[in-house]
């Protein structure tokens, strides 16, 4: 079993940046795809990004296309987040998950271990 710990949200005005960091313990991360899911008030939780085991191959939302990127470190067993251009549409507890597979995929159901998140907040 992995333990996923995220970190890196806060509060930035819009068009600004930030970085999230999930650490990983209990296992080596390169076993997993990992993902990215964010929940805004009173919304379903929506899929973000994704990543493959080896870090070859990664997925985003349309909405995220070109301003966010994915990418893990294996070696130091993190998954990272860099969210650029943000507005307050971004506003969300931000999740990262493990998918116990070699296929990356875009639906919650499908990912085995979760955090605990992480607050962005992306004011006007």
């Amino acid at each position: 079993q992995v333990q996923l710990v995220e970190s890196g949200g806060g509060l930035v005005q819009a068009g600004g940046s930030l970085r999230l960091s999930c650490a990983a313990s209990g296992r080596t991360l390169s076993s997993y795809v990992m993902g990215w899911f964010r929940q805004a008030p009173g919304n379903e939780p929506e899929f973000v990004a994704t990543i493959s085991q080896n870090g070859g191959n990664t997925y985003y939302a349309d909405s995220e296309k070109g301003r966010f990127t994915v990418s893990r470190d294996n070696a130091k067993n993190t998954v990272y987040l860099q969210m650029n251009s943000l507005n307050p549409e971004d506003t969300a507890v931000y999740y990262c998950a493990a998918r116990n597979s070699v296929l990356p995929r875009r639906t919650k159901s499908e990912y085995d271990y979760w955090g605990q998140g992480t607050q962005v907040t992306v004011s006007s």
